[in-house]
């Protein structure tokens, strides 16, 4: 194929998402796989992924709490600056009404997660920083699964671009169903890890227990 200048054909061009910044410092891995927590704001996973739509490539960013896999923070963007993945941070203290002190967030080694900007707004909210090693998936496991769930369910979903009326035209009507899929993952889907129950669920049975009169 190659002397006869023929070239298979290719569904989509792979994008990558992480480019690490050797200029940037790197905080350590805390977390090392393990991806257990025994509360709600002791470990929190991030990422970000891409998506296509008509009128460009989306960028959606995503924290997870690893106790109740819930989604606590979020942002779509046009561009995978570090302001993505700061207004995703800034989202989930909002979302936990806290400085989030005491917090560890794990991530990968993208320039957005060593970035001055986002290491700044971390120091600011109480939260210790974690990076897993570069080009290692399983680093940052957790998060990588709900990146593949929500564009499964969500940006490729046949039923859901019927109804959308065919392929996302942008950021606006793909920001707006992130928002309703949000909703519906964290208190409606039910979770296989969670023994079948929503993350608000578990957060509210949390909030019930001893455990956490004692914490």
């Amino acid at each position: 194929m190659k002397r006869q200048g023929i070239r298979g054909a290719s569904r989509a061009k792979k994008r990558f998402t992480t480019h690490a910044d050797k200029n940037n410092l790197r905080a350590p891995d805390l977390v090392n796989r393990a991806f257990v927590a025994s509360r709600p704001n002791e470990l929190s996973v991030a990422d970000f992924t891409y998506c296509s739509t008509w009128s460009g490539v989306v960028y959606v960013a995503f924290i997870i709490d690893v106790f109740s896999r819930r989604l606590v923070g979020w942002k779509a963007s046009r561009t995978m600056t570090a302001s993505l993945v700061v207004d995703a941070l800034n989202m989930a203290a909002w979302t936990r009404h806290t400085k989030l002190d005491g917090l560890i967030c794990h991530t990968d080694a993208g320039a957005q997660y060593t970035s001055v900007s986002y290491t700044d707004r971390i120091d600011e909210l109480g939260v210790s920083a974690s990076i897993g090693t570069v080009g290692d998936s399983f680093d940052n496991a957790m998060a990588e699964s709900v990146m593949g769930i929500f564009k499964t369910e969500l940006h490729r979903n046949p039923a859901v671009l019927a109804d959308n009326g065919g392929h996302w035209r942008g950021l606006d009507d793909l920001e707006v169903a992130t928002c309703a899929w949000v909703s519906w993952f964290n208190e409606e889907r039910l979770h296989g890890e969670l023994d079948d129950r929503a993350p608000v669920e578990i957060e509210a049975e949390y909030s019930l227990s001893d455990q956490a009169k004692v914490a």
